[in-house]
């Protein structure tokens, strides 16, 4: 049996000092038939393990109905890090962060009424308990000392940053041990004093979360963590981005150094991200610190793994700093080629929106309230008779939405932009479709609803008797007829096989792109991204299709695919 411990100083594999350096690959935003492929290519930098979260709201994103086959198949993503002679990592939360949307929990589980969101509140804890039972079933039997190859397990995630409940983290670690779990459980946190005094547990081993200054962050965790080895469990190498900024970017040279300063002090490091993936469909996170700002759809991070698969600059620097402190393979996988270069017209198939359906309530219903997991839900109210403009007003728009009035649209309302109201015209009939733009994955705005919150007036009088109509964004992508303006594009094209694209969005406003009925995810003429990953095996050789749901209006009825992806401007 092989065993992996924590030592005195160091993690021990069969009781040698082992320094774990590790990557982080997130399943959930990766195509299945790509995961070989990205470990291959991690472990071509030089690792010796694979990390990943667990996404409890791509598992179960309605309650009770578990799944982990396809996209969600855990297991099969383990057995293929082992096939790789690689050890993994799991970090199952429940919350994960990771600019994904509710930062992993699942809308069913943090819309229930008086429930208590990561602490030990009996809801809470029971839902959660449930939940790491099932991903225990898969983790447990793969771990080390039986035969497989996980060898460490996190506990909750960052948990210092949001609470301090010790009674919460220990039903955490009571679950997670009566589940069978043997190898050595984690926490980890910025190395910030109050953060780490708050997020663990003296019987769980600190690790940290820094991306730069090593030496300073390591001799505070030392602190707290006076005996066992070091480890920073999120190294972070690159940065995500938001609609509206910039890409962001960090210097290869500058990261490799961080990077060495960690493995030369003996540290074990877990790379966040090695490949960061995408945010297909509306998976997308958020954050909120006073600005609501949506994350985009490449999750690219800037890592040494690009969005599609290929080495970077820093993978290259990254595994020269490696080979100082491990074996490296003798073969570094080749660059990213050109991808094809195709230009596709599309017909424009009209208005998209569904009628509207639904009961009569005095207040516009909420995302949650219908049930509904997509980003876009139309609401329509009568109006009642007045002359002239009047101020139509509403306690918050989450997260973006188009307003008309019989019809015509008359304004847009942006909660980025902190906008809540916007003069109409006189008319019979308001209608006002809603993007949820992203559910925000940190702090204390997991969790919030979504759609016109706190109801409307008109004029400062009560605006009553709303319909709220789901828009099933993959089925409205089946079906339109009309012009352009908020459209349903569709357009053919042939390939000889199967390759990676980028699709050029630059030329359409904002809306949502599906290839072959897969859910490319969201685009934006708002900066930065202007490209959308295409992932080779959701093509086909011979005819393919392209469907673009337009939101607002595409200047140009052409799908553009073009040789590299462009991801935006770099800060100066």
């Amino acid at each position: 049996m092989t065993t992996f411990t924590i030592g005195e100083t160091d993690f021990l594999l069969d009781g040698r000092p082992h320094q774990v350096i590790s990557g982080t690959l997130h399943y959930f935003r990766i195509h299945p038939e790509h995961w070989a492929d990205r470990i291959r290519t991690a472990k071509a930098m030089g690792l010796n393990t694979i990390e990943t979260y667990v996404a409890w709201n791509a598992h179960e994103p309605v309650k009770g109905k578990w799944d982990a086959t396809g996209w969600n198949d855990l297991g099969r993503f383990l057995d293929l890090i082992a096939a790789e002679g690689l050890h993994a990592i799991v970090r199952p939360g429940p919350y994960i962060c990771a600019e994904w949307h509710n930062g992993g929990l699942p809308v069913w589980l943090t819309s229930t009424p008086g429930i208590g969101i990561r602490r030990s509140e009996p809801q809470f804890v029971e839902a959660v308990s449930e939940y790491l039972r099932r991903v225990y079933e898969i983790v447990a039997p793969r771990q080390i000392d039986r035969g497989g190859n996980v060898v460490l397990v996190q506990i909750e995630n960052e948990y210092g940053a949001y609470g301090s409940d010790k009674e919460y983290l220990r039903e955490l670690v009571r679950v997670t041990k009566d589940a069978g779990i043997t190898v050595p459980l984690t926490t980890v946190d910025q190395p910030m004093p109050w953060m780490l005094e708050a997020g663990s547990l003296p019987e769980l081993h600190l690790t940290g979360s820094f991306g730069s200054r090593s030496e300073e962050r390591l001799a505070t965790l030392r602190e707290h963590q006076p005996t066992g080895p070091l480890m920073c469990s999120e190294f972070w190498d690159g940065w995500f981005d938001w609609w509206g900024s910039i890409h962001h970017t960090t210097d290869p040279a500058a990261s490799a150094h961080d990077l060495d300063v960690l493995l030369a002090a003996g540290a074990s490091v877990n790379i966040y991200m090695v490949h960061g993936g995408t945010n297909f469909g509306a998976t997308n996170g958020a954050n909120d610190k006073g600005r609501y700002d949506p994350i985009v759809t490449s999750y690219d991070y800037d890592a040494p793994i690009d969005e599609s698969g290929h080495p970077t600059a820093k993978f290259h620097a990254f595994r020269e700093v490696i080979a100082k402190y491990a074996p490296v393979p003798s073969d570094a996988p080749s660059g990213r080629p050109e991808a094809p270069v195709l230009e596709v017209a599309l017909s424009g198939e009209g208005d998209w929106m569904p009628a509207p359906t639904g009961s009569v309530s005095d207040d516009p219903a909420t995302f949650e309230e219908l049930g509904h997991l997509g980003p876009l839900v139309r609401y329509d109210v009568e109006l009642p008779p007045f002359s002239g403009p009047a101020a139509l007003v509403f306690g918050e728009v989450r997260d973006l939405a188009w307003v008309h009035v019989d019809g015509v649209f008359v304004g847009r309302l942006s909660r980025t932009l902190h906008e809540r109201a916007l003069a109409i015209p006189a008319g019979s009939r308001l209608t006002v479709l809603v993007e949820d733009q992203g559910r925000v994955n940190y702090a204390d705005r997991l969790g919030e609803a979504k759609g016109l919150i706190g109801g409307a007036t008109l004029g400062g009088a009560p605006l009553v008797g709303w319909t709220a109509t789901p828009v099933e964004v993959a089925s409205a992508a089946g079906t339109g007829e009309g012009t352009l303006g908020r459209a349903l594009l569709r357009g053919t094209f042939d390939l000889g096989a199967p390759a990676d694209l980028f699709l050029d969005t630059g030329a359409w406003g904002k809306g949502f792109a599906f290839v072959n009925g897969f859910f490319l995810g969201r685009y934006w003429n708002n900066v930065p991204q202007r490209t959308l990953y295409v992932p080779a095996p959701a093509l086909r050789a011979g005819a393919n299709e392209i469907v673009v749901l337009e939101l607002e209006h595409a200047v140009d009825p052409v799908a553009r695919f073009v040789a590299a992806p462009s991801l935006g401007q770099l800060e100066e």
